[in-house]
């Protein structure tokens, strides 16, 4: 990987001050524990926001807005080489290094046009989460958690905009990623849906799914 990090090259992320380097530094790390070879996918939001996506291994996507910029406007690179630049930078401007653009084979999902479904509690995601840990731990193997554990469905939100089943692997993207804060007693999550997406947004940020047939990733 190129080390640029702070001399600005043709690719590189611009943070904006302190609290977006404290949460891309907690989206890369958390990226990181779900795939050590994890890669996300970088796109300007507008002129102060940027939108950050990673494939959790869940055959679910991550994301989370930070006050930052990319050059150019859309920019995939390695996690570990971002997280690296990001605790050496002094400047707050980090070298994107190569591109991996064939690393990433699927689309995102449409950024607008959700409709809402219903609010849930996250106290019952994280006990979804939980209680779902300990059965992986009984029955995982070493080529990781059975599917059947991760398409369970387990849990089915209704409203006015129509009716979604939540899989195991969302609830599971969701803490992996650190959304749900541990003391959510108090913290609702947004269910929304636009076709076969269905979009969860918790406070520290979303997970996206594909409830169709249809993988979001071609392997």
């Amino acid at each position: 990987m190129s080390g640029l990090s702070d001399t600005g090259g043709e690719r590189h992320l611009a943070l904006r001050g302190m609290s977006s380097r404290a949460d891309l530094g907690v989206f890369l790390t958390r990226a990181l524990r779900l795939d050590d070879a994890a890669v996300v996918r970088l796109r300007n939001r507008s002129d102060t926001q940027l939108t950050v996506w990673v494939n959790t291994g869940l055959d679910v996507l991550a994301t989370r807005t930070v006050e930052a910029q990319v050059t150019p406007n859309e920019v995939i690179a390695a996690a570990d080489h971002l997280l690296q630049g990001l605790r050496n930078t002094r400047t707050g401007l980090i070298d994107t290094g190569y591109s991996l653009d064939s690393a990433w084979r699927g689309a995102l999902p449409p950024e607008t046009g959700y409709s809402h479904v219903d609010d849930i509690p996250a106290a019952a995601l994280a006990d979804l989460a939980n209680r779902g840990a300990e059965v992986a731990r009984e029955h995982s193997t070493p080529q990781g958690m059975p599917g059947s554990l991760l398409d369970q469905e387990v849990m089915t939100v209704s409203g006015d905009a129509g009716t979604v089943t939540v899989p195991m692997r969302a609830v599971f993207a969701l803490t992996g990623m650190g959304f749900i804060p541990k003391q959510a007693d108090a913290e609702m999550v947004r269910v929304r849906m636009r076709g076969g997406w269905v979009r969860i947004d918790a406070r520290f940020g979303s997970v996206v799914l594909n409830r169709t047939k249809m993988p979001l990733f071609v392997r």
